[in-house]
């Protein structure tokens, strides 16, 4: 007992750094990992992959003004999310070019333009902060601005579910009973940056939509069901923050990567092993005929 007490629970007892990376981490899995759930039905996770190099610019704007200040680079992030999405956008509509292209097109140029800037005045090691984030630094402000974050999202999903499953589902059905689809697609998008923006704070900008399309991902392997999957993409990542931790902890490894790595065992693990996963889906199927 001795020795599981000195592995699980001493590193968030004795230290004050891994219980606010443990609050921040698990703030982080209920606000993000209902998203991605979303992201992943609407079948736009590269969207967020991409919208998370998009908030670069903005936050190294920040940086460049304030140095490594929350509010500041959390405001430079949230413009830069919504100038490239409404960016990639317009291009899209004004344009013979579809918008995964001018998607791509805008977050790469992004992302040269922010590491840029930050080199410009930063140093290497600013540089590795902004883009992977350090989950064991965060301080109470930049634990508030996520458990805001949270607080915002989960109202917002209870407030428009239905609105939102439907339009994964049936988009057309929902646009022709209800004005809610448009508004209702902002709002969503919105919810994407401004997740991307919290867990900017902790994984950086390369690494935080890992926590929010990973446990998603994992949860499809198990269930059909949305209600079901936001609940386990949820408790994945839960254990994958607490496990990541530990693994950083006890195997001195950068805290944000080994976050994402514990979720990438579960995903590996729900692709062979899971109830739609390849070992399931592979069996064969008995059938049982009357002569």
């Amino acid at each position: 007992m001795d020795v599981l007490h000195q592995f699980f629970i001493a590193p968030f007892s004795e230290f004050a750094f891994m219980q606010r990376a443990l609050l921040g981490a698990m703030l982080l899995s209920l606000s993000a990992c209902p998203i991605g759930v979303f992201l992943m039905l609407r079948r736009m996770s590269l969207t967020g992959d991409a919208m998370s190099h998009a908030i670069l610019p903005g936050a190294a704007a920040g940086f460049l003004l304030y140095g490594l200040q929350i509010v500041p680079m959390t405001i430079g992030g949230l413009l830069a999310g919504a100038v490239v999405a409404l960016g990639a956008g317009a291009v899209s509509r004004l344009t013979i070019q579809k918008e995964d292209a001018s998607l791509a097109a805008f977050y790469l140029i992004s992302l040269a333009l922010g590491v840029t800037m930050i080199s410009l005045r930063g140093s290497s090691i600013d540089l590795m902060h902004v883009l992977f984030g350090t989950v064991l630094a965060l301080n109470n402000a930049a634990i508030i601005l996520i458990a805001m974050v949270t607080v915002l999202t989960l109202a917002a999903l209870t407030l428009f579910w239905r609105a939102l499953v439907a339009e994964c589902l049936d988009p057309l059905f929902l646009h022709s009973v209800s004005k809610l689809g448009p508004i209702v697609h902002f709002i969503f998008l919105g919810l994407v940056v401004l997740n991307l923006v919290a867990g900017f704070q902790a994984l950086g900008t390369l690494l935080s939509v890992g926590l929010m399309v990973l446990p998603a991902a994992t949860a499809r392997f198990w269930t059909q069901r949305v209600e079901t999957m936001v609940i386990l993409a949820i408790i994945f990542g839960l254990i994958s923050s607490v496990g990541g931790l530990l693994l950083s902890y006890h195997a001195s490894l950068p805290s944000g990567p080994a976050i994402i790595l514990s979720s990438g065992i579960f995903y590996f693990f729900s692709v062979l092993c899971g109830s739609r996963g390849i070992l399931s889906t592979r069996r064969p199927r008995h059938t049982h005929r009357i002569a």
